[in-house]
């Protein structure tokens, strides 16, 4: 499987006041995950805060990236905007710049025009001028746009579109989508909380939020329902789920940057108009963080 295994949507810094992108943390960030069992990185993401980048920040990070991150792990650089013709530009200059694939995420503009033959010709045009394969990336909490899964169906014959990112959490969808597609295809899943069933129900990896603060923790959860070791993953999935919880749904880009602080990372601060975590936030994943630190201090190995 080309996406087996756990990938981390990276968290992107921005320096404290004049909230310029800060390219020495990322590096810093980088090294670090690289210490870690991760399959690969995902920058430019919904954590990334990619619609807050400039295009030649986006450049900028995608180039720095693949300067520290090893040749042999995976880079996916997310490059999806509401316009076929944007996001094939932005797809070209990632591809450029190093990127192995692109993530390319439904159009959130004109909601109600997005029907499954206008995201069907969308995401077509787009495979066929990439010059790198394609990840679709269907997230309709963010985005307000549901793939709809006979869609995903017709895509996934497309030779360049070799999988899907489904961050949605329903399992049902998830399960849907997987028998839907040619064993070739790939559903990576977003959501932590449902990570083990997900794989379970056949989902190839994980592309998750929670990977920026505990990459290993994440990978072993992967390994051990690869090993069919069911009881033990779903001790840890308890385990892990109220920090993976904190970092998404419930205090967002904030809390993740708060929670990789708390790790040990240099995460930055959140880009204008969010606003940084409270210090009850801070308090609150310290303790989720010291939580799951104990289990995995005394679960065996």
């Amino acid at each position: 499987m080309i996406f087996g295994g756990i990938f981390n949507p990276m968290a992107t810094p921005f320096r404290e006041g004049d909230q310029a992108l800060d390219l020495d943390a990322v590096r810093a960030n980088v090294r670090w995950f690289a210490r870690s069992r991760l399959r690969g990185l995902v920058v430019m993401g919904s954590n990334g805060e990619a619609a807050y980048l400039t295009p030649a920040e986006a450049d900028a990070l995608v180039a720095t990236v693949r300067e520290e991150w090893p040749r042999d792990r995976l880079l996916i650089a997310g490059t999806g905007h509401d316009a076929t013709i944007v996001t094939i530009e932005a797809t070209k200059r990632a591809a450029e710049r190093g990127a192995d694939y692109a993530l390319v995420r439904t159009p959130s503009a004109f909601k109600n025009q997005m029907t499954g033959e206008a995201l069907t010709a969308h995401y077509r045009a787009v495979a066929d001028a990439s010059p790198i394969p394609i990840l679709l990336y269907n997230f309709a909490a963010s985005f307000g746009v549901n793939l709809p899964t006979p869609a995903v169906a017709v895509l996934a014959r497309h030779p360049n579109i070799v999988g899907l990112k489904e961050s949605g959490g329903d399992i049902g969808q998830i399960s849907e989508q997987v028998s839907a597609t040619p064993d070739d295809f790939e559903v990576v899943v977003g959501s932590a909380p449902t990570l083990y069933a997900s794989l379970c129900v056949g989902a190839a990896g994980g592309v998750v939020a929670v990977a920026n603060v505990v990459p290993d923790a994440v990978a072993r959860l992967y390994d051990l329902v690869q090993a069919g070791r069911h009881a033990e993953a779903l001790a840890l999935q308890r385990a892990l789920t109220p920090l993976a919880r904190g970092v998404t749904g419930e205090f967002g880009v904030a809390g993740l940057k708060a929670a990789m602080a708390v790790a040990g990372l240099t995460p930055g601060m959140p880009r204008s108009p969010l606003r940084p975590a409270s210090d009850a936030v801070r308090a609150e994943l310290e303790a989720r963080y010291a939580a799951l630190d104990a289990f995995l201090a005394a679960a065996p190995h």
